[in-house]
């Protein structure tokens, strides 16, 4: 990656050449223009149907239900995430100036020298990790592995279904009884003419009305190894298999009558929760000892390193925070403004985005915004509109029901894999789909509404 090149121009050329698309330099791929008519058509629709804007229009059909409650929920997380990435900045800048005495950090070095203060503070790097984290192994005795901890799923592959595709395969799920439950699709590997990225989708979704079970799919894009090498894995792409198939558990797990409000069919502020949850269970020493065994010898992955892995991974969330609060703010700054706010000039377009980065508190040019708005394709494009929020709102669920998990096991002291909690998270929650309010379904695994606290603390954002 160029990001992580030692060659500083090269850096500051590809980084303004990445953060200026859209901003006219190339008339071709000038998005301005695009911007500015959504922008005021939202605000235009939003009027005519009663709305203040398109932000509060979108918010009602969502979990959070108002501007004013994404609004307190983004502020809080603001002024805590600048400050980390200010402090993690210093600490960049020392290592910049060990390379280059009199420079001062730019957001070209961020990357690059991030990764170095990484491995230096931890002493550890990720590329160890891979021969541990064979595709197979994780898949069966680290994602069924946990499944079948926690809810008594078992897993049984059907090798007489063939695949749409080379290499998807088809597994059928039973309950804990050997009742069918529905089938799991598996479809790991790149190909040509796949879309990019992870997604979980359904084939079929569950019916009560039609009395149909769920096929649902798993979609990575792992490259796939020469004939006769394992598959071996990054920690980003354990969790990302860990997180489908939470989406995948929300599928399975169903039990409405109408299909269009079965499993994943939720506010899109609600749908990555579940999948976020599960993402916690590839972290369990149980499941982790299960799964991270060396592809060829069988050693398992020794405590020191995985020490260092967890460590790791609290570093740098002031930088992730605020570059992702910077773009979610965005969005709804475009989108909470009435259509005579809107500006008529292109040229306005990228004072707009400065005034409103400025008035949010998360103005700070060592972190640009994750997407500007000439390529913030998950707001003017992606169905993201006034809804970018819904990552972070998702996660102050899934923290706070983490640490649901983790008081039931000190209850129980069962060290986290409780089959009755797990059976409390289903029948509560994940079978309950869009039958009833989300936010309800919450409350009666929780007894209570959420609470940010949880996610302050996990992202080293504590007051």
């Amino acid at each position: 990656m160029v990001s992580q090149s030692p060659n500083r121009e090269l850096r500051r050329r590809v980084f303004e050449a990445s953060t200026g698309r859209g901003t006219g330099s190339d008339p071709d791929s000038d998005t301005r223009r695009v911007i500015l008519d959504l922008a005021r058509k939202r605000a235009e629709r939003a009027r005519l149907l009663g709305y203040a804007h398109h932000a509060a229009y979108v918010a009602e059909d969502g979990t959070a239900a108002t501007t004013e409650a994404v609004n307190e929920m983004l502020g809080r997380l603001a002024g805590p995430a600048v400050r980390n990435a200010r402090a993690e900045a210093a600490d960049l800048q020392t290592a910049l100036a060990a390379d280059e005495p009199d420079a001062e950090l730019a957001p070209w070095d961020w990357s690059l020298y991030a990764d170095r203060v990484r491995q230096q503070t931890f002493a550890f790097d990720e590329s160890e990790l891979r021969p541990y984290l064979e595709l197979e192994r994780v898949i069966t005795h680290g994602v069924f592995f946990a499944a079948n901890a926690i809810y008594g799923l078992e897993f049984a592959e059907r090798e007489d279904l063939t695949g749409y595709a080379d290499g998807v395969r088809v597994f059928e799920v039973k309950e804990a009884d050997g009742t069918a439950l529905g089938l799991f699709v598996a479809d790991y590997y790149a190909r040509e003419g796949k879309r990019g990225g992870a997604w979980m989708h359904n084939l079929v979704d569950q019916s009560g009305l039609l009395g149909l079970p769920p096929v649902v799919v798993n979609n990575l894009n792992i490259t796939r190894p020469a004939a006769g090498e394992p598959t071996l894995l990054t920690w980003d792409e354990v969790i990302t298999a860990f997180h489908e198939f939470g989406h995948a558990l929300h599928g399975l797990f169903s039990q409405v009558h109408y299909p269009s409000l079965s499993g994943t069919s939720v506010p899109r502020d609600f749908v990555e929760y579940p999948s976020q949850v599960n993402e916690m269970w590839a972290w369990h020493p149980e499941v982790l000892a299960s799964f991270a065994r060396h592809h060829s010898t069988g050693e398992r992955l020794d405590a020191a390193t995985l020490d260092q892995l967890r460590a790791s991974q609290a570093y740098g969330e002031g930088f992730a925070t605020t570059e992702y609060l910077a773009a979610a703010l965005l969005d709804q700054a475009w989108h909470q403004i009435a259509p005579e706010e809107v500006p008529d000039d292109v040229a306005e377009v990228e004072a707009f985005e400065a005034a409103a980065l400025q008035r949010a508190g998360v103005a700070y040019p060592l972190v640009p915004p994750r997407y500007r708005s000439t390529y913030f394709n998950h707001t003017f494009g992606g169905g993201y509109d006034a809804g970018y929020y819904s990552y972070i709102w998702s996660e102050v669920l899934d923290a706070d029901t983490v640490d649901w998990f983790k008081d039931e096991a000190a209850e129980n002291g069962d060290g986290g894999l409780n089959r009755a909690a797990g059976a409390a998270f289903r029948a509560k929650l994940l079978s309950r789909g869009h039958a009833q309010d989300p936010l309800q379904s919450y409350r009666d695994l929780r007894g209570r509404d959420a609470v940010i606290d949880p996610l302050l603390k996990r992202r080293g954002l504590g007051e």
